[in-house]
C-alpha cells in the first residue's frame, strides 16, 4: 500500500516528526502528491510489460495458436539522503527567547532535503553521482521525449498562431501520459515558462483556470491538470534551467508531465522507503557542545508502465 507524505503527517503521532512531515510537503510540489511504498529491505523487484500475447478469431473447431505474453523484471534500490542540524548549546541557551533555535535549524534542513529529492526526481543520475537515484530526464526515452521544435518553440512567440502551436504541444505532452487527470496527475515546469503560459492564457482566452488542485492549493490548470513551479536545488538554481540545447537555440527548457500510481498494478510513478522520514533527536553530542538533530529518507523511485509520464523539450522562454 502506498501513502503520500501528507497522509503520513496526519497518521504520526510523534510532534517533532509530524513537524518534519508537514515542512516536506509545504516545500515540494512532488513530496506532498508522489505516493511512497513501504518496502522491506533496501531493494524492490517488480515485473514491466514488455510482450503482450497474441489473439485472433477461430473458427468453429479450430484450435488457437498458443502464446504467451513477454514480462521484463526490473529492480530499484533505495538510496540514503539526509542531514545533521547542529545547535551549539550557547545559541540554543541565548538566543532562543524568540525562536526556538533548533527548530529553525531543523526546518532549514528539511527544506533543503525537500529540494534536494524534488531535483533528484527530475534530473538524478547515478553516473553524474552514484549515491542517488536516476530521474526522470534519464529514465524516460522514445516517444515518452517529445521535441517542441527543431530549434525550440517559444510559448508566447509573436502571434496567436505560436500559441496555439506552443498549447498543442502541450495537449500532445498529456496524451502521452496514460490516464493522466486532475487526481492523480501534474505538469512540472520553470517558473518563468509557467509565466509565459498563464500570459499565453489571457492572450487567447484559452482554457486555463485557477483552481483548487488535491492538495487544496490554488494553482494554475490546463486541461484540468495542475501545471506547477517544479523549484529551485539547494542552491538556488532552478530545477528544470532554461539552459537546454534544442537545435541553434541555447535558451530551452523541459516541461514535464507525470502520473502518479500506487504500484506496479497501473501505470504511474511512485516513490520507495522503508520507513520514510526518520527524525532522531540526538541531543547534546560528548565530543562538542551541540545538539544534534538528524533527518533522513531511504528513498528510491519506480516507473510502472512505459507511459507513467512524458518529457516536452525545446520550450523556449518567449
Amino acid at each position: 500500500m502506498a501513502i503520500t507524505l501528507a497522509e503520513s503527517a496526519k497518521l504520526s503521532t510523534d510532534a517533532l516528526t509530524q513537524g518534519v512531515l508537514e515542512t516536506f510537503v509545504q516545500s515540494s510540489p512532488v513530496l506532498d502528491r508522489i505516493p511512497f511504498i513501504e518496502i522491506k529491505g533496501n531493494s524492490y523487484a517488480y515485473n514491466m510489460e514488455a510482450t503482450l500475447p497474441g489473439v485472433a478469431f477461430r473458427d468453429v473447431n479450430e484450435a488457437y495458436t498458443e502464446s504467451t505474453g513477454v514480462v521484463n523484471q526490473k529492480s530499484e534500490r533505495l538510496y540514503i539522503l539526509g542531514g545533521d542540524a547542529d545547535v551549539d548549546r550557547f545559541i540554543e541557551q541565548t538566543r532562543s527567547n524568540l525562536n526556538d533555535q533548533r527548530a529553525v535549524q531543523t526546518t532549514l534542513k528539511v527544506k533543503a532535503l525537500s529540494y534536494a529529492f524534488q531535483d533528484a526526481f527530475f534530473n538524478g543520475d547515478t553516473s553524474v553521482n552514484a549515491k542517488g537515484f536516476d530521474g526522470l530526464k534519464k529514465r524516460l526515452t522514445g516517444k515518452q521525449v517529445l521535441d517542441a521544435g527543431t530549434n525550440g518553440l517559444p510559448v508566447l512567440g509573436s502571434s496567436n498562431t505560436d500559441i496555439h502551436k506552443f498549447l498543442d504541444k502541450l495537449d500532445e505532452l498529456l496524451a502521452s501520459v496514460d490516464g493522466i487527470d486532475e487526481t492523480n496527475g501534474a505538469i512540472y515546469a520553470n517558473s518563468a515558462i509557467l509565466s509565459k503560459i498563464r500570459s499565453a492564457g489571457r492572450h487567447i482566452s484559452a482554457d486555463l483556470l485557477i483552481g483548487e488542485d488535491i492538495t487544496g492549493k490554488r494553482v494554475t490548470m490546463w486541461n484540468g491538470i495542475p501545471i506547477l513551479d517544479a523549484g529551485n536545488k539547494p542552491d538556488g538554481n532552478a530545477i528544470l534551467p532554461v539552459n537546454e540545447t534544442q537545435g541553434t537555440a541555447q535558451n530551452t527548457s523541459s516541461i514535464y508531465a507525470v502520473r502518479y500510481g500506487q504500484g506496479e498494478g497501473e501505470t504511474g510513478v511512485a516513490g520507495l522507503t522503508n520507513g520514510g522520514v526518520q527524525v532522531d533527536d540526538l541531543g547534546l553530542l560528548q565530543d562538542k557542545p551541540v545538539y544534534r538533530t538528524r533527518v533522513e529518507l531511504y528513498a528510491g523511485l519506480a516507473v510502472f508502465g512505459g507511459k507513467a509520464a512524458a518529457r516536452l523539450k525545446g520550450v523556449v522562454n518567449g
